[in-house]
């Protein structure tokens, strides 16, 4: 017998086990902690790792992950021949891409600045910018990064693309590697994040790469708390090198409700909300997959481990 282990969330657990019964009957859904026999477990669906449960795992094969990211998965924890796949749905890509506009948007038209004079009783207009005067750049052109564009191109900005490898992507001027990130860099208004956490890119949010911006120039992080050196960023809104920052993801999370994030008046912060996996929508992306793997196929979303995504 041939089976694939759910944990985590129990209410997608439930749903989960019912679609994929019914779409792949050949594969026998658990849900921990009723892992039955754990020699039968080929599959296993997860956020974050067990040791404990990875240890009883001898047959495992291919680990799928809940999130559209794999660094929250220590996958040092996993024997080397296990597979990694990480989620690629339209619920994460199309709410990343909704969160992505709303977010420029609001800094293209000021927001955080009439939201203070709002608090303040302050009535004070200033002058608006079309958006085709306006430059944003993508950091990371993976899926996310070009639903990313593709929403935010119609909306009349410029929009530049930055990704370590050569890419092209529709609607954006792209550059590649560190030869081309200055270049990248001191072009944008607004910088977005959407790279993978590896360690290359930890901690790449800093000082130095604020200082390479343009000077006033505003912040998206929308990619994971990692990438971002907080106090630096506090330091280059304080110092007024950088104007806004709207950031959906911290290190820790949550952080701490004394944590300086949650009142300065440059910051917009939200709970990590910007690109969610959806219950209803998800699984039939691990279905797909799930017969892919079934029938010798490539999968859809497999990670390369030695890079991390």
């Amino acid at each position: 017998m041939t089976a694939i282990l759910h944990t985590g969330d129990p209410e997608r657990g439930v749903l989960w086990q019912e679609i994929v019964s019914r779409e792949v009957p050949e594969l026998d859904f658990r849900c921990e902690p009723e892992i039955g026999d754990p020699a039968d477990i080929r599959y296993l669906i997860a956020w974050t790792l067990d040791p404990a449960l990875i240890a009883r795992l001898t047959n495992l094969e291919v680990l799928f992950s809940i999130g559209a990211g794999v660094d929250q998965l220590d996958l040092s924890q996993l024997p080397p021949h296990v597979r990694v796949v990480r989620m690629i749905e339209t619920g994460i890509t199309n709410t990343m891409a909704d969160y992505v506009a709303m977010a420029t948007l609001a800094l293209h038209r000021d927001l955080p600045f009439y939201l203070a004079n709002q608090r303040e009783g302050v009535w004070k207009p200033q002058d608006v910018l079309l958006s085709s005067e306006r430059t944003v750049g993508v950091m990371g052109l993976g899926q996310l990064g070009r639903a990313a564009i593709a929403k935010l191109a119609p909306l009349g900005f410029r929009v530049l693309g930055w990704s370590r490898s050569k890419a092209d992507v529709e609607g954006a001027a792209c550059f590649a590697g560190e030869n081309e990130f200055d270049a990248f860099l001191a072009q944008c208004d607004i910088v977005i994040c959407l790279l993978p956490l590896t360690d290359e890119t930890r901690g790449m949010l800093n000082r130095d790469l604020f200082a390479r911006m343009k000077q006033g120039a505003s912040l998206i992080n929308v990619a994971r708390g990692g990438h971002l050196v907080q106090d630096d960023l506090v330091a280059a809104l304080d110092e007024g090198q950088l104007r806004y920052a709207f950031l959906d993801v911290a290190k820790p999370e949550p952080l701490a409700p004394d944590h300086p994030f949650y009142a300065h008046p440059a910051i917009f912060l939200t709970p990590h909300v910007a690109g969610v996996t959806r219950k209803d929508t998800a699984v039939h992306s691990l279905v797909a997959n799930l017969r892919r793997e079934l029938a010798g196929e490539p999968l859809d979303g497999e990670v390369d481990r030695a890079r991390g995504y």
